[in-house]
């Protein structure tokens, strides 16, 4: 177990620190780009998050507010959520998110306002709960201005900025046993886990983030914008990550580093010229494993340092990193840990030797509190004041964790987490299923994909290709299952009880046995 320094008791100043705001500097240096390179220093981007918090403060919204964010990625995006969660808590959603999706995690996160662009996101307009507005964002790139679909009486003290106690961000994260659950996270969550990725990463104000992954997702969010801005550095800020324009973007925006999950590695490889001479000096690989031959593969093609960490949601994302040289990198491991406590522990939450395997547990100033609305949830993940991640893994006699396997039934798909319930519930809706569960199968790109199994009601008719263009109409493009099998009977454990974990192998979808 590594211990991290104690933070330091905080006098007003640091307690300012301790926001999303208070990560933001006024320096001259360049902070966030667009694609076409135009550009907005340090100075201009805290007026203009300054100018749009105050507009929002001027609809009536403050401090632990959640104010759901719709919009794709780019310069605009990451404006308006540094603006948001200068004023109150932003609950950033996938863009492709469907009605029914939309209207489920915006009832479940009780949103005082949704913010979409002009003209988009009708799904996402049309499930506003009731009591919540709509805020429209108008103009590009770094003119914008937000525009309330009513008049609204402001509330309290419309100057109040958020305190490091109140909430800066709100996600759903996916569950095993029930809906996905609700992670809050606060302004200190936030500030102290951008700054410990950017000491991870030894980012300096020369530095700058190729941010390819989505805002909306811990990982871009955390490692993508607010590391690189802790420090004085800038963000080139993409439209999303897309193979035929990466290779351009790096030698026209010259980044330094760009943090991705590992298929966005391998569609890199897939297209980079050879010999590659690019500006990167590292390259960070997280939210599922990195394959050993990608990370060779990489280091080859870039001659430069590939970095792997380990991170979640519920705990702000990075939790272990491997170190940058001259310090060891280790090829197959997740590196140590940053800035919070992790060790391995056994279930009587004993924590074990070096090289046993068990649970991996975490605790720290960036981890969580709990779980919303959920004891259940809570009382199985917090025990002894340890936070159990439900992964497996062992420490080395040097302190570096390598990941053995999974505990928890969630599928993470490229760094997409997905509730195997949420698919069974929508795969139960269609009238010829009557038993349905899904689980993952092992992707050789993905690390897990999606697949399902159903069995059908008597007397009933359907097809695989019914059956997901079903799913496709209720859930995000990402969750519906690769193959759904038709089967007599679906494989149980001894109690009676669905498993998930295994099933694939149970039901011969190994990754040779079925098109991909």
């Amino acid at each position: 177990m590594t211990d991290p320094t104690p933070p330091s008791p905080g006098s007003k100043h640091d307690r300012d620190r301790d926001t999303v705001r208070g990560l933001l500097t006024a320096e001259s240096l360049p902070a966030l780009l667009s694609v076409d390179g135009s550009a907005v220093d340090h100075h201009t981007l805290t007026e203009t998050v300054d100018r749009l918090a105050a507009q929002l403060r001027s609809f009536g919204l403050g401090p632990n507010d959640r104010i759901a964010v719709v919009l794709g990625n780019g310069p605009e995006m990451a404006l308006v959520m540094l603006a948001v969660m200068a004023t109150g808590c932003a609950a950033p959603m996938n863009p492709n998110y469907r009605a029914d999706e939309f209207a489920a995690y915006l009832e479940d996160l009780c949103v005082a306002a949704i913010i979409t662009g002009e003209g988009q996101s009708p799904a996402a307009r049309s499930a506003t709960p009731v009591g919540a507005f709509a805020v429209e964002m108008r103009g590009s790139q770094f003119a914008v201005e937000l525009i309330a679909s009513r008049t609204v009486v402001p509330q309290g003290t419309p100057s109040t900025r958020p305190n490091p106690t109140d909430e800066a961000l709100v996600l759903h994260t996916s569950g095993t046993t029930s809906r996905p659950k609700i992670v809050p996270l606060t302004q200190r969550n936030l500030a102290r886990s951008a700054r410990n990725i950017a000491a991870t990463l030894e980012l300096v104000p020369a530095d700058r983030s190729l941010n390819v992954m989505p805002l909306f997702h811990i990982h871009g969010l955390m490692a993508g914008l607010l590391a690189p801005l802790s420090v004085g550095g800038s963000v080139a800020c993409t439209p999303g990550f897309d193979a035929f324009q990466f290779h351009r973007w790096v030698d026209a925006l010259r980044p330094t580093y760009y943090s991705a999950v590992p298929t966005i590695h391998q569609m890199v490889l897939a297209r980079a010229p050879r010999p590659c001479h690019t500006s990167l000096r590292l390259i960070r690989s997280s939210s599922a494993a990195l394959p050993g031959s990608v990370h060779d593969a990489l280091v080859d093609l870039f001659a430069v340092p590939v970095i792997e960490a380990y991170g979640m949601t519920e705990a702000s994302h990075q939790m272990t990193s491997n170190p940058l040289p001259p310090r060891l990198v280790k090829r197959g491991s997740v590196g140590v840990a940053t800035h919070l406590q992790v060790a391995v522990i056994d279930p009587s939450n004993a924590e074990l030797p070096t090289g046993v395997r068990g649970e991996v547990a975490i605790r720290g100033d960036t981890v969580m509190g709990a779980y919303e609305n959920n004891p259940d949830a809570n009382c199985a993940a917090f025990t002894d004041r340890w936070f159990r991640t439900g992964d497996e893994g062992m420490f080395d006699a040097d302190g570096y964790l390598y990941l053995t396997g999974r505990l928890k039934e969630q599928i993470n798909r490229g760094g997409e987490k997905i509730s195997p319930v949420e698919i069974d519930d929508v795969l139960l809706r269609h009238p010829a299923v009557g038993e349905a569960v899904t689980f993952a199968v092992v992707h050789e790109m993905l690390g897990d994909d999606v697949a399902a199994a159903v069995v059908l009601n008597v007397g009933s008719l359907a097809t695989e290709i019914e059956l997901r263009a079903h799913v496709r109409q209720h859930l995000a493009a990402f969750k519906v299952p690769r193959r759904i099998l038709i089967v007599a009977e679906i494989p149980k454990g001894p109690t009676g009880k669905l498993q998930r974990i295994g099933l694939a192998e149970q039901l011969g979808l190994q990754p040779a046995a079925w098109q991909i």
